[in-house]
């Protein structure tokens, strides 16, 4: 079984990649859109699939989510079912980019690449990793209110990114995500059990903070993504509909981000020295902005 993590370039032509910067820029956000999501923490609606691109996701994820395809070793991550309610099912995975041609090519989609570097003040991208979210029909689960940096506290300093990206319709009747605008000024938190209570957090808030929590559901058509800061207080409830909601993340960070930890940083990847940067064959570049969009 081939690990795509090897290849640092789009292996197939699922993606278009730019001849040259006036390419690139038919892609650039706004400077509305970068204000917005630096006053809010998040920026939503942004299309980065069309309908093809979308049903190669879904084909290689429906092989994927299977115990026994012969790629499963590669996962970082693996867990059929994340949700600590034996009611509801979250499936919940690290790693496809690894497995399959379509995952992996999707780092390099060009209008992901460009808000993502946009939104991280124009600096270079380096991957982190991704994660598959999906919650069946019915009867899937929870993700507890929670900030990705508290997960990500051995990676310095923090310029952290997280897209979302929408394979179905992200609805509040199947548990589309969920912000608190604004939260991530609130600064670092504690960290809850990812799939555990909704409510967790709230043990962790200042009355002011409570009084502030007020969230926005983030309803998108498919293969559209939504951006957020690495603090920003997101979740999203159970699918109840009779429409699944399936889902990839990709989660980036800004070249010259260090290891905090001399501790394995994702299963399967050799540690990283505290003190060294994130590079290598599991973090690689992704878009450097002063390659004049190359």
């Amino acid at each position: 079984m081939q690990d795509f993590s090897e290849f640092h370039h789009q292996i197939t032509d699922t993606f278009k990649k730019p001849a040259g910067k006036i390419q690139w820029e038919e892609y650039r956000l706004t400077e509305e859109q970068v204000q917005f999501f630096n006053d809010h923490g998040y920026l939503s609606n942004i299309k980065l699939l069309e309908e093809e691109q979308v049903e190669v996701l879904r084909n290689d994820l429906h092989e994927i989510t299977n115990a026994n395809h012969p790629g499963n070793h590669l996962f970082h991550e693996f867990h059929s079912n994340e949700s600590s309610n034996p009611e509801t099912v979250l499936f919940h995975a690290l790693g496809a980019w690894r497995i399959t041609k379509g995952f992996h090519d999707t780092l390099w989609n060009p209008a992901f690449l460009m808000a993502a570097s946009q939104l991280l003040g124009d600096k270079g991208v380096r991957f982190w990793h991704d994660q598959l979210f999906c919650k069946p029909a019915k009867h899937g689960g929870v993700v507890a209110w929670h900030q990705d940096y508290s997960y990500w506290t051995r990676t310095v300093p923090m310029q952290h990114l997280t897209c979302w990206v929408g394979l179905d319709d992200a609805t509040t009747e199947n548990g589309c995500l969920l912000y608190v605008p604004k939260s991530h000024k609130w600064g670092l938190l504690e960290k809850p059990e990812l799939a555990g209570d909704m409510n967790g957090i709230a043990d962790h808030l200042t009355e002011k903070q409570k009084e502030e929590f007020v969230p926005v559901s983030i309803e998108m058509k498919k293969g559209y993504g939504t951006f957020h800061h690495p603090l920003l207080l997101h979740g999203s409830n159970e699918n109840k509909s009779n429409h699944s909601r399936r889902a990839f993340v990709l989660n980036v960070f800004a070249d010259g981000t260090q290891s905090a930890s001399n501790k394995v940083l994702l299963n399967g990847v050799p540690a990283v020295p505290e003190g060294d940067q994130m590079e290598g064959q599991f973090f690689p570049m992704l878009f450097d902005p002063a390659a004049q969009y190359s």
